[in-house]
């Protein structure tokens, strides 16, 4: 006796929806149960894509290219057999575009500090498929656990500047999902911040007042001192 289709099973042969530009992917589709043959028809939001049949039971694969962002889904498949009406279509598809991450830029509010300072460093990476997880480094030497990003925003860390050595070279590195896809940031250096000497403003009034003595002083040699020596003869 005849026998309806159960619900088909959409599935990416290549075992992840994750896939890159111009990639090419392919689906399984096919029915457990029911009655064949079997036709089987791809959908891409509810326009169709491909149609195949089937004499048995095995499934379907339907093979697609990746080309722009519009391929990304959601995809469909129904199948049909000579007693189904409508046909039964399966869950659906959405693939995940993996684009490669731009490279870093690290940066801080100030690029001056001065010893006993709390400072922060910023890295983000523009472009890139999310996740993106991030690692700071001091020279060769990792400061930060793995910050992973979930959105387009910058990873910080903070730093306390406690001696010389903390002001030596900092940079971050940026990957994602996407094969063989680290970058490395811009270097990034902190100055010592002169020290204010606070006798100094003192010691430039006190100057001050001085020279203006010695003008003074000497200004008065016409007026007072020399008239004076003249009485005097």
């Amino acid at each position: 006796f005849a026998e309806m289709l159960s619900n088909p099973r959409l599935v990416p042969v290549q075992g992840t929806l994750n896939v890159m530009m111009n990639q090419n992917v392919t689906l399984s589709c096919h029915s457990d149960s029911g009655s064949p043959p079997v036709r089987y028809t791809l959908f891409k939001r509810n326009q169709k894509v491909s149609t195949l049949n089937r004499p048995d039971l095995t499934p379907v694969l339907f093979n697609l290219t990746i080309n722009s962002a519009s391929d990304m889904g959601d995809y469909k498949c129904k199948a049909e057999n000579n007693i189904s009406s409508g046909g039964k279509y399966s869950n659906s598809l959405n693939f995940t575009l993996l684009e490669p991450i731009s490279k870093p830029v690290l940066s801080s509010p100030t690029s001056q500090a001065k010893k006993g300072q709390n400072v922060t460093l910023s890295c983000l990476s523009e472009n890139g498929s999310l996740p993106i997880t991030y690692i700071f480094f001091k020279g060769r030497q990792s400061i930060s656990h793995p910050v992973k990003m979930q959105k387009s925003e910058a990873a910080v860390i903070f730093l306390f500047i406690n001696s010389s050595s903390d002001f030596g070279t900092y940079k971050c590195r940026a990957e994602n999902s996407f094969r063989n896809n680290t970058k490395y940031s811009n270097s990034f250096n902190f100055t010592l911040a002169e020290e204010r000497n606070h006798s100094q403003p003192l010691i430039i009034s006190l100057g001050l007042i001085l020279l203006l003595l010695v003008i003074g002083f000497a200004l008065a040699i016409p007026f007072f001192i020399i008239p004076s020596y003249k009485a005097s003869e």
